[in-house]
């Protein structure tokens, strides 16, 4: 697959979840895979880039992760707004959730995790930092990027580029029960007038 992304710099990464979207979190562990949708993650630091997402503890993916050490994080689009409503929804202890929504996933170039570019505008390969204290008390997980890339029609220079000319690949906004809204809309300020 001859892909139209980008690598994103490591100091960049954070940047790609800043804004709050939902993210579609891929992960594996031996034959077995799973992608979920997941409306709670935020950068906690830039050098080394790391992000804190909450994953509860008794998904199938959070077996797979905590396994594994590793995982994904697509940042999916307006465009796969099914989709991505459709691996929130159904666990994947019924089944492959690639295969039964028709996911076209390929292995992440670091760590091997299951990742999409098609519905998505940018990825991440996280590494789980384990967090003995946390691990059984609480669903949210901390992992270092350790790999990144996005579509440069939608993220390029570092920064989010939305606009009018590609609304479909504006970033998802969870607000509940099947609804999203859609980032797109930029505001710029005016810098402040020295003192």
């Amino acid at each position: 697959m001859q892909s139209r992304f980008e690598p994103v710099a490591l100091a960049h990464a954070c940047r790609l979840i800043n804004h709050g979207p939902t993210v579609l979190v891929t992960s594996r562990h031996g034959d077995k895979r799973n992608i979920m949708a997941a409306a709670w993650s935020m950068p906690v630091e830039f050098s080394p880039p790391r992000i804190a997402i909450v994953i509860d503890k008794a998904t199938f993916s959070r077996e797979l992760i905590a396994a594994s050490g590793h995982f994904g994080v697509c940042i999916p689009t307006a465009s796969f707004v099914q989709q991505t409503y459709a691996v929130g929804s159904v666990s994947g202890r019924e089944g492959d959730k690639f295969e039964r929504f028709g996911i076209a996933s390929f292995d992440g170039p670091v760590l091997g995790v299951p990742l999409i570019e098609d519905g998505a505008a940018a990825w991440m390969e996280c590494r789980l930092i384990p967090e003995a204290h946390t691990e059984d008390a609480y669903d949210t997980c901390f992992a270092e990027v350790v790999s990144a890339a996005a579509d440069p029609l939608a993220f390029s220079g570092g920064h989010w580029q939305f606009s009018d000319a590609n609304a479909s690949l504006h970033t998802l906004h969870h607000l509940g029960a099947g609804n999203f809204v859609v980032a797109g809309k930029v505001i710029s300020a005016a810098k402040p007038a020295a003192s």
